[in-house]
């Protein structure tokens, strides 16, 4: 069962959608969260990545700074700057 991802900026929503997995680059190491994860909040690293994989393809986002917030919900990536890679 897919969880929901969004991955914002200030200026705009970078990329949204169904994924199976999410890894993202934080200031503790990568963090990988799957569907069920339990809730958190970690800090992004600047310069890091993050990877969507959703069905048989992978969205890559270079973020700079900003937070990584996992809920019942989903998964919130919330940069100071992101752009797709």
């Amino acid at each position: 069962m897919p969880m929901r991802v969004a991955i914002v900026s200030p200026e705009q929503e970078v990329w949204s959608g169904e994924a199976d997995m999410v890894v993202a680059r934080t200031t503790d190491g990568d963090l990988g969260v799957l569907p069920g994860h339990v809730s958190l909040l970690g800090v992004l690293a600047p310069g890091g990545t993050v990877r969507v994989k959703t069905g048989g393809r992978e969205v890559t986002a270079e973020v700079d700074g900003g937070f990584i917030s996992v809920t019942k919900q989903g998964v919130s990536i919330l940069a100071e700057t992101a752009t797709l890679g």
